[in-house]
Formats: C-alpha cells, sequence, structure tokens
C-alpha cells in the first residue's frame, strides 16, 4: 500500500521537480499538487491523504497557520513542513504547529521521502538540537532504562545497575514501550534514537 501524498507549494516548478522525485519512490504516490491553501479542505476530503508536505511561506498563507488547522480539523492527516530557510524559529514553529518534519528545500530527495515515511509511522522527525522547549516524553529513569536496553543489558543487569526490581523494571519498559508507541525493545531503541532521545 503506497503512502498518498497531497503537495502544496504556491512555486510550480519547485512543486512539480518535489513530485517527480517522489514519484520515483515505489511506496510513495502524489495524490494531487495545490498551489492554493485555500483548495486544502476540499483535496483533504477528496483524497484522504496520508501526508500533507506544505511549504512554510506562500504568498497570502502561512504553513503554520495552516498546519494548526489540519492538525485540529483532519487529525489523519499528518504534515511535513517545507521551508527554503533553514531558522531556528521555523523549526520551533512548525514543532509546535504540530507538524512531524522539517525538511530544508536544500535537502536531498532521500531525506525528504524519508522524513514523509518516518512522519507516515507516527515518527516526529526535527533536529532536536535546536528545539528550545522539545520535551521528551520518557522519565529519567526511562531514559536510563533505554539506554542499557540499546547496550543490550539485560532486565536482571539493569536491575542491578538501578538497585530496582526486576518487576519494576518490566513496568518501565512497558511504559516506555507504551509512550515511544512501539511494539519491541529494539522497536523502541531506534525510535528513541531517531527522536534524539538517546544516542
Amino acid at each position: 500500500m503506497k503512502i498518498k501524498i497531497l503537495l502544496v507549494d504556491d512555486h510550480l516548478l519547485v512543486m512539480h521537480g518535489i513530485q517527480q522525485l517522489l514519484e520515483n519512490e515505489v511506496d510513495l504516490e502524489v495524490v494531487n499538487t495545490i498551489c492554493y491553501p485555500a483548495l486544502l479542505e476540499t483535496e483533504i476530503k477528496k483524497h484522504n491523504p496520508d501526508v500533507i508536505v506544505m511549504d512554510i511561506r506562500m504568498k497570502n498563507d502561512n504553513g503554520i497557520e495552516w498546519t494548526r488547522k489540519i492538525v485540529k480539523t483532519y487529525p489523519t492527516c499528518k504534515v511535513v513542513i517545507l521551508s527554503g530557510y533553514d531558522y531556528d524559529e521555523y523549526i520551533q514553529a512548525a514543532y509546535e504547529a504540530g507538524a512531524y518534519a522539517f525538511v530544508n528545500k536544500e535537502n536531498s530527495s532521500f531525506e525528504l521521502a524519508n522524513a514523509i515515511r518516518q512522519t507516515y509511522l507516527g515518527i516526529k522527525s526535527f533536529p532536536t538540537d535546536r528545539l528550545h522547549n522539545y520535551n521528551s516524553p520518557l522519565t529519567t529513569t526511562e531514559l536510563k532504562i533505554l539506554q542499557f536496553i540499546s547496550e543490550d543489558k539485560t532486565n536482571a543487569e539493569i536491575s542491578n545497575l538501578l538497585h530496582i526490581s526486576r518487576r519494576t523494571v518490566e513496568h518501565h519498559i512497558s511504559s516506555i514501550l507504551r509512550k515511544l508507541d512501539a511494539d519491541s525493545r529494539v522497536g523502541a531503541v531506534v525510535k528513541a534514537i531517531k527522536l534524539g532521545l538517546i544516542g
């Protein structure tokens, strides 16, 4: 099943260039391209896209405002913000508006395609070191446990290292999997690394 993408950009050449690059990816499908965000809601209802890739600045429109609106009104549609400007405040604004990723137009098509795939899976792709108030969903203990898991430590070893019972370790691991929406220890580690929670 292909990931359905709606492209929104008021620069036709840029948008068609992006469309061609994405359509080379076997798992991605661009359902439509629009220059005017005013048409967005009609297109969402018509195509029900999985991911909307939207320019941050358009002539009379603001991609951040539209992201807030989409997140609120169409929670099944996830937004990737595209920008020709790599400003910290843009990254911050996109994150706070509820976008799943921020991609600079200078980045390669591989990075954009990857951000779209991550977004589809519900994983946020932001340079976390450039977010002022990026809050980890995990507690300090959970982060420590996750770090140990990434080092291939067993529950028994983690319990000795943290001086807590094995049952407590298991409770923490269940909490980590739930918070990161992962179905295995390995999945949780991979997700945490992508989110920049652990090194």
